[in-house]
């Protein structure tokens, strides 16, 4: 089973090696893993996606991840209503006579070329992974020199009024 875990850990030095260290000792495979600043000073967030056999194993995961002392929540965030993102970044062999074909590609993907060379273009994308993976493979034909994935970021979205929350109003009494 692909998860989606997130955890709220304090910043401080050696947090990401020792939550890192733990998966690995469990041998939890990491696919994906993005951390950065939150809102609040000192706190960070790590977005891990993780392969996990089963839910006995996912409920390992989170209860040894919560034992770490710099680890203030952990949520298993895959079955909820989310936002996630990706970004990554593909330099891809050209010269000037394939550059448009290259930018009629990317353009439905809302990508951009954010470097030019002699012999290479730079695009960069942003997206959810399918749309990120089928950009790489529309491009691989023209050769990638260099690629570079941020992983999976993600949060639960804001509260949404569920249909029942509604109040019954009609023209007719």
């Amino acid at each position: 089973m692909r998860r989606i875990v997130t955890a709220i850990v304090h910043n401080r030095s050696g947090v990401l090696n020792r939550v890192t260290g733990l998966l690995a000792k469990r041998q939890f495979n990491i696919e994906s893993i993005s951390v950065g600043r939150t809102e609040t000073e000192g706190v960070s967030k790590m977005t891990f996606v993780v392969e996990v056999e089963d839910e006995r194993k996912l409920e390992q995961l989170t209860k040894q991840l919560n034992k770490q002392i710099d680890v203030l929540k952990v949520s298993d965030i895959t079955d909820k209503a989310i936002v996630a993102r990706e970004l990554a970044m593909v330099k891809v062999i050209s010269n000037p006579q394939i550059r448009n074909e290259i930018q009629g590609i990317i353009e439905p993907f809302r990508a951009s070329i954010i470097d030019v060379s002699k012999e290479s273009v730079t695009v960069q994308v942003t997206g959810k992974s399918d749309k990120v993976d089928a950009l790489i493979e529309l491009l691989r034909p023209y050769g990638i020199k260099e690629l570079a994935r941020t992983g999976l970021t993600a949060f639960t979205r804001g509260h949404q009024p569920q249909v029942a929350e509604f109040k019954p109003y009609s023209l007719l009494k």
